[in-house]
Protein backbone atom coordinates (compact mmCIF):
# COMPACT_ATOMS: atom_id res chain seq x y z
CA UNK A 1 0.00 0.00 0.00
CA UNK A 2 1.18 3.25 -0.74
CA UNK A 3 2.32 5.97 1.81
CA UNK A 4 -0.64 8.66 0.60
CA UNK A 5 -3.07 6.13 0.42
CA UNK A 6 -2.46 4.66 3.82
CA UNK A 7 -2.54 8.56 5.29
CA UNK A 8 -6.15 8.48 3.42
CA UNK A 9 -6.91 5.32 5.05
CA UNK A 10 -6.08 6.85 8.38
CA UNK A 11 -7.32 10.26 7.73
CA UNK A 12 -10.98 8.53 7.10
CA UNK A 13 -11.08 6.25 9.87
CA UNK A 14 -10.22 8.95 12.02
CA UNK A 15 -13.53 11.15 10.82
CA UNK A 16 -16.32 8.23 11.42
CA UNK A 17 -16.42 9.28 15.37
CA UNK A 18 -16.84 12.71 14.08
CA UNK A 19 -19.29 11.83 11.85
CA UNK A 20 -20.85 9.96 14.13
CA UNK A 21 -21.61 12.69 16.42
CA UNK A 22 -23.18 15.05 13.79
CA UNK A 23 -25.40 12.72 12.93
CA UNK A 24 -26.55 12.43 16.42
CA UNK A 25 -26.35 16.72 16.52
CA UNK A 26 -28.68 16.73 13.47
CA UNK A 27 -30.70 19.87 14.08
CA UNK A 28 -34.52 19.17 13.89
CA UNK A 29 -37.67 21.27 14.74
CA UNK A 30 -38.07 18.82 17.56
CA UNK A 31 -35.16 18.99 19.20
CA UNK A 32 -33.88 22.72 18.75
CA UNK A 33 -35.83 25.17 16.05
CA UNK A 34 -38.94 24.45 18.21
CA UNK A 35 -37.19 26.04 21.43
CA UNK A 36 -35.88 28.80 19.40
CA UNK A 37 -38.95 29.36 17.95
CA UNK A 38 -40.73 29.45 21.38
CA UNK A 39 -38.24 31.58 23.24
CA UNK A 40 -38.13 34.24 20.31
CA UNK A 41 -41.15 34.52 17.98
CA UNK A 42 -44.29 33.57 19.48
CA UNK A 43 -45.15 35.60 21.42
CA UNK A 44 -46.17 37.72 18.12
CA UNK A 45 -46.99 34.73 15.36
CA UNK A 46 -49.73 33.10 17.39
CA UNK A 47 -53.72 33.40 17.19
CA UNK A 48 -54.83 36.79 17.85
CA UNK A 49 -51.46 38.40 18.20
CA UNK A 50 -50.08 40.75 15.69
CA UNK A 51 -47.76 38.49 13.56
CA UNK A 52 -49.45 38.10 10.35
CA UNK A 53 -49.03 34.19 10.63
CA UNK A 54 -48.84 31.84 13.38
CA UNK A 55 -45.90 29.82 14.60
CA UNK A 56 -47.47 27.59 17.50
CA UNK A 57 -46.30 23.90 15.66
CA UNK A 58 -44.31 22.39 13.30
CA UNK A 59 -47.42 22.39 10.32
CA UNK A 60 -47.36 26.34 10.97
CA UNK A 61 -43.90 27.05 10.57
CA UNK A 62 -42.53 24.93 8.23
CA UNK A 63 -44.30 26.45 4.88
CA UNK A 64 -42.62 29.69 6.26
CA UNK A 65 -39.32 28.58 6.94
CA UNK A 66 -37.41 30.01 4.49
CA UNK A 67 -38.66 33.50 5.09
CA UNK A 68 -37.94 32.74 8.60
CA UNK A 69 -34.26 32.19 7.81
CA UNK A 70 -34.14 35.53 5.66
CA UNK A 71 -35.57 37.66 8.48
CA UNK A 72 -33.22 36.14 11.45
CA UNK A 73 -30.18 36.19 9.28
CA UNK A 74 -31.15 40.15 8.06
CA UNK A 75 -32.16 40.71 11.75
CA UNK A 76 -35.28 42.05 10.79
CA UNK A 77 -36.70 39.47 13.16
CA UNK A 78 -37.03 39.24 16.11
CA UNK A 79 -37.42 43.04 15.64
CA UNK A 80 -35.08 44.65 17.93
CA UNK A 81 -33.45 47.50 16.53
CA UNK A 82 -30.44 47.37 18.64
CA UNK A 83 -26.63 46.70 16.95
CA UNK A 84 -25.05 43.91 18.14
CA UNK A 85 -20.83 45.40 17.54
CA UNK A 86 -21.45 48.28 19.01
CA UNK A 87 -22.01 50.31 22.02
CA UNK A 88 -23.23 49.09 25.42
CA UNK A 89 -24.18 44.76 24.98
CA UNK A 90 -25.55 43.82 28.30
CA UNK A 91 -29.73 44.74 28.42
CA UNK A 92 -33.04 44.22 29.63
CA UNK A 93 -35.65 42.51 28.33
CA UNK A 94 -33.46 42.26 25.00
CA UNK A 95 -34.86 40.70 22.00
CA UNK A 96 -31.83 40.34 19.83
CA UNK A 97 -31.91 35.98 18.71
CA UNK A 98 -28.21 34.76 19.52
CA UNK A 99 -25.73 34.24 16.76
CA UNK A 100 -25.76 30.71 17.78
CA UNK A 101 -29.85 30.08 17.68
CA UNK A 102 -29.90 32.15 13.97
CA UNK A 103 -27.38 29.50 12.83
CA UNK A 104 -29.50 26.90 14.19
CA UNK A 105 -32.49 27.91 12.15
CA UNK A 106 -30.21 28.78 8.81
CA UNK A 107 -28.51 25.58 9.27
CA UNK A 108 -32.35 23.64 9.68
CA UNK A 109 -33.89 25.32 6.71
CA UNK A 110 -30.58 24.35 4.40
CA UNK A 111 -30.74 20.72 5.68
CA UNK A 112 -34.80 20.79 4.83
CA UNK A 113 -36.35 21.81 7.77
CA UNK A 114 -36.43 18.38 8.99
CA UNK A 115 -39.25 17.88 12.07
CA UNK A 116 -37.18 14.69 14.14
CA UNK A 117 -38.25 13.00 16.70
CA UNK A 118 -41.57 13.98 18.38
CA UNK A 119 -41.16 13.08 21.93
CA UNK A 120 -38.46 15.78 21.91
CA UNK A 121 -40.70 18.42 21.33
CA UNK A 122 -41.15 20.97 24.22
CA UNK A 123 -44.58 21.79 26.28
CA UNK A 124 -46.89 24.36 24.92
CA UNK A 125 -46.39 28.01 26.09
CA UNK A 126 -48.48 30.76 27.31
CA UNK A 127 -48.08 33.92 26.90
CA UNK A 128 -50.05 37.37 27.19
CA UNK A 129 -52.34 38.36 24.63
CA UNK A 130 -52.91 41.37 23.31
CA UNK A 131 -54.68 43.74 26.00
CA UNK A 132 -52.98 42.10 28.90
CA UNK A 133 -50.21 43.05 30.91
CA UNK A 134 -46.19 41.80 29.33
CA UNK A 135 -44.49 42.85 32.40
CA UNK A 136 -47.06 40.98 34.50
CA UNK A 137 -44.89 37.22 33.81
CA UNK A 138 -41.89 39.34 36.31
CA UNK A 139 -43.33 41.25 38.33
CA UNK A 140 -47.12 40.31 38.57
CA UNK A 141 -50.15 42.87 38.41
CA UNK A 142 -49.61 46.36 38.48
CA UNK A 143 -49.84 47.90 41.74
CA UNK A 144 -51.45 50.73 40.67
CA UNK A 145 -53.88 51.17 37.44
CA UNK A 146 -54.76 54.92 35.35
CA UNK A 147 -57.03 54.93 32.63
CA UNK A 148 -57.69 57.98 30.33
CA UNK A 149 -60.62 58.97 29.15
CA UNK A 150 -63.01 57.17 26.94
CA UNK A 151 -62.57 58.21 23.60
CA UNK A 152 -64.38 57.19 19.73
CA UNK A 153 -61.65 56.32 17.45
CA UNK A 154 -62.98 56.30 13.95
CA UNK A 155 -62.61 53.80 11.35
CA UNK A 156 -61.26 55.87 8.92
CA UNK A 157 -59.50 59.93 8.52
CA UNK A 158 -56.48 61.37 9.38
CA UNK A 159 -54.18 61.58 12.67
CA UNK A 160 -56.09 62.43 15.84
CA UNK A 161 -55.15 63.45 19.14
CA UNK A 162 -56.99 62.67 22.73
CA UNK A 163 -55.53 64.99 25.35
CA UNK A 164 -57.43 64.44 28.89
CA UNK A 165 -56.35 64.95 32.35
CA UNK A 166 -57.79 62.28 34.92
CA UNK A 167 -56.79 61.99 38.11
CA UNK A 168 -54.58 59.73 39.97
CA UNK A 169 -55.81 58.30 42.53
CA UNK A 170 -52.23 57.95 44.10
CA UNK A 171 -52.76 58.84 48.16
CA UNK A 172 -49.02 58.86 49.06
CA UNK A 173 -46.00 59.16 46.97
CA UNK A 174 -43.93 56.34 46.07
CA UNK A 175 -41.25 55.43 43.62
CA UNK A 176 -41.83 53.73 40.92
CA UNK A 177 -40.40 50.38 40.27
CA UNK A 178 -41.67 50.10 36.42
CA UNK A 179 -44.49 50.79 34.26
CA UNK A 180 -46.41 49.61 30.44
CA UNK A 181 -48.61 51.38 28.79
CA UNK A 182 -51.36 49.28 27.51
CA UNK A 183 -53.52 50.46 24.56
CA UNK A 184 -56.75 48.66 24.42
CA UNK A 185 -56.86 45.14 22.53
CA UNK A 186 -59.47 46.88 19.96
CA UNK A 187 -57.74 49.73 19.29
CA UNK A 188 -54.15 48.35 19.55
CA UNK A 189 -53.68 48.96 15.86
CA UNK A 190 -54.17 52.18 15.81
CA UNK A 191 -52.76 53.56 18.96
CA UNK A 192 -49.68 55.20 17.75
CA UNK A 193 -48.32 57.00 20.55
CA UNK A 194 -49.77 57.48 24.21
CA UNK A 195 -47.57 59.64 26.52
CA UNK A 196 -48.59 60.45 29.52
CA UNK A 197 -47.42 63.04 32.44
CA UNK A 198 -48.02 63.45 36.04
CA UNK A 199 -49.61 67.25 37.00
CA UNK A 200 -49.42 68.78 40.43
CA UNK A 201 -51.19 71.70 42.48
CA UNK A 202 -48.95 74.49 43.06
CA UNK A 203 -49.19 77.09 45.74
CA UNK A 204 -52.25 78.97 43.99
CA UNK A 205 -54.34 75.96 43.32
CA UNK A 206 -52.83 75.58 39.68
CA UNK A 207 -51.92 72.25 37.77
CA UNK A 208 -48.28 72.39 36.88
CA UNK A 209 -46.27 69.58 34.68
CA UNK A 210 -45.04 67.34 37.75
CA UNK A 211 -42.71 65.03 35.42
CA UNK A 212 -43.13 62.46 33.07
CA UNK A 213 -44.96 59.06 33.78
CA UNK A 214 -44.49 57.27 31.09
CA UNK A 215 -43.81 56.86 27.04
CA UNK A 216 -45.75 54.38 24.72
CA UNK A 217 -45.28 53.93 21.06
CA UNK A 218 -45.93 50.92 18.98
CA UNK A 219 -44.25 47.84 19.49
CA UNK A 220 -43.02 48.98 23.24
CA UNK A 221 -42.57 46.54 26.03
CA UNK A 222 -42.27 49.16 29.16
CA UNK A 223 -39.69 50.99 31.05
CA UNK A 224 -38.00 49.55 34.72
CA UNK A 225 -36.22 51.89 37.24
CA UNK A 226 -33.12 50.36 38.24
CA UNK A 227 -32.79 50.01 42.44
CA UNK A 228 -31.18 53.43 43.92
CA UNK A 229 -33.15 55.55 41.44
CA UNK A 230 -36.26 56.87 41.91
CA UNK A 231 -39.19 57.81 39.59
CA UNK A 232 -41.64 59.81 41.32
CA UNK A 233 -45.41 59.22 41.88
CA UNK A 234 -46.67 62.00 43.13
CA UNK A 235 -49.41 61.85 46.00
CA UNK A 236 -52.86 63.87 44.85
CA UNK A 237 -52.20 64.13 41.48
CA UNK A 238 -53.35 64.34 38.25
CA UNK A 239 -52.01 62.95 34.50
CA UNK A 240 -52.24 64.31 31.28
CA UNK A 241 -52.43 62.09 27.93
CA UNK A 242 -51.29 62.96 24.57
CA UNK A 243 -52.67 59.86 22.67
CA UNK A 244 -52.07 59.86 19.02
CA UNK A 245 -54.53 57.66 17.17
CA UNK A 246 -54.08 56.69 13.77
CA UNK A 247 -56.97 54.85 12.27
CA UNK A 248 -56.66 51.48 10.93
CA UNK A 249 -59.95 50.98 9.61
CA UNK A 250 -61.41 49.80 12.84
CA UNK A 251 -63.58 51.71 14.38
CA UNK A 252 -63.76 51.33 18.46
CA UNK A 253 -66.46 53.02 20.58
CA UNK A 254 -65.32 54.32 23.98
CA UNK A 255 -61.54 53.51 23.97
CA UNK A 256 -59.27 53.95 26.89
CA UNK A 257 -55.69 53.56 27.55
CA UNK A 258 -54.14 51.91 30.39
CA UNK A 259 -50.92 52.56 32.10
CA UNK A 260 -50.18 50.11 34.98
CA UNK A 261 -47.37 50.98 37.97
CA UNK A 262 -45.07 48.52 39.80
CA UNK A 263 -43.88 50.14 42.62
CA UNK A 264 -40.83 49.72 44.92
CA UNK A 265 -41.42 47.92 47.74
CA UNK A 266 -41.60 49.77 51.16
CA UNK A 267 -40.29 46.95 53.06
CA UNK A 268 -36.92 47.29 51.44
CA UNK A 269 -36.77 50.96 52.72
CA UNK A 270 -36.47 51.90 49.56
CA UNK A 271 -38.22 55.67 49.53
CA UNK A 272 -37.51 58.93 47.65
CA UNK A 273 -35.37 60.69 49.69
CA UNK A 274 -33.29 57.84 50.15
CA UNK A 275 -32.41 57.90 46.44
CA UNK A 276 -31.15 59.96 43.36
CA UNK A 277 -34.18 60.97 41.32
CA UNK A 278 -34.82 59.69 37.90
CA UNK A 279 -36.69 61.48 35.11
CA UNK A 280 -38.12 60.03 31.67
CA UNK A 281 -37.29 63.26 29.15
CA UNK A 282 -37.36 64.08 25.17
CA UNK A 283 -34.16 64.92 24.01
CA UNK A 284 -34.23 66.69 20.66
CA UNK A 285 -31.72 66.14 17.95
CA UNK A 286 -32.85 68.52 15.82
CA UNK A 287 -32.70 72.13 17.49
CA UNK A 288 -36.24 72.66 17.40
CA UNK A 289 -37.52 70.91 14.14
CA UNK A 290 -36.98 73.14 11.80
CA UNK A 291 -35.97 71.23 8.48
CA UNK A 292 -37.06 69.59 5.24
CA UNK A 293 -35.80 66.50 3.60
CA UNK A 294 -36.07 66.54 0.10
CA UNK A 295 -37.73 64.12 -2.52
CA UNK A 296 -35.28 61.47 -2.92
CA UNK A 297 -32.83 63.23 -0.42
CA UNK A 298 -31.31 62.19 2.82
CA UNK A 299 -30.37 63.61 5.47
CA UNK A 300 -28.66 63.72 8.98
CA UNK A 301 -29.72 65.42 12.52
CA UNK A 302 -27.60 66.03 15.49
CA UNK A 303 -28.18 67.51 19.25
CA UNK A 304 -25.76 67.94 22.46
CA UNK A 305 -27.06 67.85 25.66
CA UNK A 306 -25.02 68.62 28.63
CA UNK A 307 -25.43 68.60 32.43
CA UNK A 308 -23.55 70.23 35.44
CA UNK A 309 -23.56 67.03 37.50
CA UNK A 310 -23.04 63.74 36.85
CA UNK A 311 -25.29 61.39 35.75
CA UNK A 312 -26.14 57.63 34.92
CA UNK A 313 -27.76 56.75 31.83
CA UNK A 314 -30.71 53.89 32.68
CA UNK A 315 -32.35 53.53 29.33
CA UNK A 316 -32.40 55.08 25.47
CA UNK A 317 -35.39 54.75 23.05
CA UNK A 318 -34.71 56.45 19.58
CA UNK A 319 -37.60 57.93 17.74
CA UNK A 320 -37.59 58.22 13.80
CA UNK A 321 -41.15 57.86 11.21
CA UNK A 322 -41.17 56.33 8.34
CA UNK A 323 -37.67 57.83 6.52
CA UNK A 324 -35.50 56.87 9.84
CA UNK A 325 -33.23 54.97 9.23
CA UNK A 326 -30.55 54.91 12.07
CA UNK A 327 -29.40 56.72 15.29
CA UNK A 328 -26.68 56.83 17.60
CA UNK A 329 -25.85 58.07 21.09
CA UNK A 330 -22.27 59.30 21.95
CA UNK A 331 -20.48 60.72 24.47
CA UNK A 332 -17.82 63.73 24.29
CA UNK A 333 -15.60 64.07 27.84
CA UNK A 334 -14.04 67.55 27.41
CA UNK A 335 -11.79 66.94 29.96
CA UNK A 336 -10.02 63.89 28.46
CA UNK A 337 -10.81 64.54 24.84
CA UNK A 338 -12.58 61.09 24.35
CA UNK A 339 -15.68 60.24 22.29
CA UNK A 340 -17.54 57.15 22.59
CA UNK A 341 -20.77 55.40 21.32
CA UNK A 342 -22.86 53.97 23.75
CA UNK A 343 -25.65 52.76 21.63
CA UNK A 344 -26.55 52.47 18.59
CA UNK A 345 -29.76 50.96 16.46
CA UNK A 346 -28.23 50.79 12.29
CA UNK A 347 -31.97 48.59 11.36
CA UNK A 348 -34.61 51.52 12.64
CA UNK A 349 -37.94 50.49 11.87
CA UNK A 350 -40.95 52.94 13.07
CA UNK A 351 -43.25 49.79 13.70
CA UNK A 352 -41.55 48.88 16.84
CA UNK A 353 -40.33 51.35 19.32
CA UNK A 354 -38.17 49.79 22.26
CA UNK A 355 -37.12 51.62 25.41
CA UNK A 356 -33.66 50.17 25.49
CA UNK A 357 -33.05 50.03 29.53
CA UNK A 358 -29.18 48.90 30.41
CA UNK A 359 -28.47 46.00 32.88
CA UNK A 360 -27.43 47.18 36.30
CA UNK A 361 -23.88 48.02 37.09
CA UNK A 362 -23.53 48.64 32.83
CA UNK A 363 -25.33 52.08 32.48
CA UNK A 364 -23.32 54.38 31.03
CA UNK A 365 -21.88 56.95 33.65
CA UNK A 366 -21.39 60.51 32.52
CA UNK A 367 -19.39 63.09 34.07
CA UNK A 368 -20.32 66.66 35.13
CA UNK A 369 -19.67 68.85 32.21
CA UNK A 370 -19.25 65.84 29.19
CA UNK A 371 -21.78 66.15 26.36
CA UNK A 372 -24.19 63.74 24.72
CA UNK A 373 -24.43 63.14 20.99
CA UNK A 374 -27.34 62.04 19.60
CA UNK A 375 -27.23 61.86 15.88
CA UNK A 376 -29.45 60.55 13.04
CA UNK A 377 -30.13 59.51 9.00
CA UNK A 378 -33.15 59.84 7.16
CA UNK A 379 -33.40 58.68 3.56
CA UNK A 380 -36.07 59.81 1.52
CA UNK A 381 -35.24 57.62 -1.59
CA UNK A 382 -37.11 54.55 -3.32
CA UNK A 383 -34.34 52.58 -1.91
CA UNK A 384 -35.80 52.96 1.52
CA UNK A 385 -38.18 49.96 2.18
CA UNK A 386 -40.44 51.67 4.20
CA UNK A 387 -40.87 54.74 2.55
CA UNK A 388 -44.54 55.32 1.57
CA UNK A 389 -43.38 57.96 -1.18
CA UNK A 390 -40.22 59.59 -2.03
CA UNK A 391 -41.47 62.65 -4.60
CA UNK A 392 -42.74 64.12 -1.53
CA UNK A 393 -40.75 66.82 0.68
CA UNK A 394 -40.58 66.03 4.36
CA UNK A 395 -40.61 68.63 6.95
CA UNK A 396 -40.81 67.26 10.88
CA UNK A 397 -43.88 67.16 12.24
CA UNK A 398 -46.57 65.34 14.51
CA UNK A 399 -48.41 63.43 11.68
CA UNK A 400 -47.01 59.96 11.00
CA UNK A 401 -45.90 61.09 7.65
CA UNK A 402 -43.95 63.89 8.94
CA UNK A 403 -40.51 63.41 10.68
CA UNK A 404 -39.45 62.94 14.07
CA UNK A 405 -35.85 63.00 15.33
CA UNK A 406 -35.27 63.15 19.15
CA UNK A 407 -34.88 60.05 21.88
CA UNK A 408 -36.72 59.39 25.16
CA UNK A 409 -33.70 59.21 27.61
CA UNK A 410 -34.46 57.79 31.34
CA UNK A 411 -31.36 59.66 33.37
CA UNK A 412 -30.56 59.20 37.45
CA UNK A 413 -29.16 62.66 38.90
CA UNK A 414 -26.25 61.94 40.65
CA UNK A 415 -23.77 64.05 42.98
CA UNK A 416 -20.15 63.37 43.14
CA UNK A 417 -20.22 61.19 46.12
CA UNK A 418 -22.63 59.01 44.49
CA UNK A 419 -20.70 59.21 41.11
CA UNK A 420 -17.63 58.34 42.77
CA UNK A 421 -19.43 55.06 44.46
CA UNK A 422 -20.47 53.57 41.22
CA UNK A 423 -17.32 53.83 39.49
CA UNK A 424 -15.13 52.33 42.76
CA UNK A 425 -18.11 49.39 42.49
CA UNK A 426 -17.79 49.53 38.42
CA UNK A 427 -13.95 48.57 39.19
CA UNK A 428 -14.72 46.28 41.90
CA UNK A 429 -16.89 44.17 39.80
CA UNK A 430 -14.29 44.26 36.80
CA UNK A 431 -11.45 43.87 39.07
CA UNK A 432 -13.24 40.61 40.57
CA UNK A 433 -13.77 39.68 36.84
CA UNK A 434 -10.29 39.58 35.57
CA UNK A 435 -9.24 37.72 39.08
CA UNK A 436 -11.64 35.07 38.59
CA UNK A 437 -11.03 34.72 34.95
CA UNK A 438 -6.89 34.47 36.01
CA UNK A 439 -7.60 31.57 38.24
CA UNK A 440 -9.62 29.67 35.48
CA UNK A 441 -6.41 29.95 33.53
Amino acid sequence: MSKNRLLGLISAMAMVPALAGAAEEEITYANQVSRIIQDNCQICHQPGQIGPMSFTNYEEVRPWAPLIRMRVLDREMPPYQYDHDIGVQELKNDWRMSDEDVNTIVAWVDAGSPMGNLEELPSAKQYPTIGEWRLAEELGEPDHIIQSSKWDVPAAGQDLWWEPEVPTGITESRCIKAVETLPSAAAHGSTHHANSHFLTQNEDGEWETFGRLSEYAYGKLGEKVPEGACRTAPADSRVGWSIHYYPDGNAVADDQVTVGIWYHDEEDNFDEEASYPQDLRLYALDGGGDYLIPPHGKLMTQGYHSFDHPTRIDSWQPHLHLRGVAMTMEVFDPATGRKEVLSQASNWNAGWNHSHTYEDGFQPLIPAGATIILTSWFDNTANNPRNPDPDQWVGAGQRTTDEMSHAWIAVTHLDDEGYEQLLAERKDAEDRTVATSGGAR
